[in-house]
């Protein structure tokens, strides 16, 4: 008989789903404050997933993804134990910020510190009551303040178990990158827990593709884990582009910014990718590419200074292969069906 998961001083029986209210500290108004964290048990034994969202309290598209996963009907038949964190960062989700009122980044202060500020206590909650349970967990992200990101995983690909977690999630793109320090998949690095992140769209915005893209990516990563049963209707043709190198295009002048490439992009060295222009029109600069290759993130906001990050340019040696990928991708999205109990539909 398979034992009980414990957590947050609650124990999940094997076939069973509970949510935790983990403490966190009060507000200064004294009003209690709580991580929710929702466990479901298999039956049967396999790995143990977290899924977290909302690290960045104003990245709403990730706590939607797990909205919609936890309603999925496939969940019946799980083996492991999936731990769903819908909003890790509390505090900012209630006040849409990025930071904690300490005006700290949480994804910069892991592992954490019980005794530290309260950024780091909270990084040390997550870790303690969550990522420490686990073999493997996937971090859900979205574009920064007025950036918009096509969805992409990142990795680190020398991570044999991170690499086929990653290509499993079929994004478009799994881009290598390095661990930062005291980061979420740092932390989990360290203590032998791949770990990987999915990014799409923008902060404070929902948006439909990158959810749906978040929501399949997630069940995919769960059949290769073996922790839900394969499936030829979920089967995808999508193989994911691996990039090795991105680069930030930022702005030469300052003043009104109106792109003239879309997200997914293929572009080509010289070509124009925008233009920024002057309030009064008497200044226009182009804005014209330094290199081959593809659009991943872009500014939507229309005001920009010089230095400001506009572009965000994946690139790699398939260039052929961006057109067909992407068309692959979006056929696969539009189809894709999201099986709920019939008493939980939208």
């Amino acid at each position: 008989m398979r034992t009980s998961f414990e957590i947050g001083g609650i124990r999940v029986a094997p076939g069973q789903r509970q949510t935790a209210l983990l403490p966190v500290p009060a507000l200064y108004t004294n009003a209690a404050m709580s991580m929710p964290v929702t466990v479901v048990h298999g039956r049967r034994e396999g790995p143990c997933l977290f899924v977290c969202a909302a690290v960045h309290g104003d990245e709403l598209v990730g706590v939607e993804i797990i909205r919609r996963l936890l309603k999925t009907k496939k969940l019946e038949r799980l083996s492991g134990t999936l731990v769903a964190v819908p909003v890790v960062n509390v505090y900012g989700f209630i006040h849409q910020s990025r930071y904690l009122p300490d005006h700290r980044d949480l994804n910069r202060f892991f592992p954490g510190s019980e005794s530290g500020s309260l950024t780091s206590q909270l990084a040390d909650l997550f870790i303690d009551e969550v990522l420490s349970r686990c073999t493997h967990g996937v971090d859900l992200h979205a574009g920064a303040h007025h950036r918009t990101n096509l969805p992409q995983v990142r990795a680190d690909l020398k991570d044999d178990e991170a690499r086929r977690l990653a290509l499993a999630f079929k994004a478009p793109v799994v881009i290598d990158a390095e661990l930062r320090d005291k980061s979420l998949r740092k932390a989990g690095k360290e203590r032998g827990i791949p770990v990987v992140v999915y990014e799409a769209g923008e902060v404070l915005r929902l948006d439909d593709v990158a959810v749906r893209a978040g929501v399949r990516g997630i069940l995919a990563v769960m059949r290769a884990m073996s922790m839900l049963p394969a499936s030829a209707a979920a089967r995808s043709r999508l193989t994911p582009l691996e990039v090795r190198r991105t680069t930030w295009m930022r702005a030469a002048a300052s003043g009104l910014f109106l792109s003239k490439v879309a997200l997914g992009a293929h572009i080509r060295q010289g070509q124009v990718l925008g233009r920024i222009a002057d309030p009064f029109g008497a200044v226009e600069t182009d804005i014209h590419a330094t290199q081959d290759g593809m659009v991943i993130g872009r500014l939507n906001l229309p005001l920009v200074h010089r230095g400001d990050a506009i572009f965000h340019i994946a690139h790699f040696e398939r260039a052929a292969a961006i057109a067909p990928t992407l068309a692959e991708f979006h056929e696969e999205i539009e189809t894709f069906d999201i099986q709920r109990p019939a008493n939980m539909r939208d």
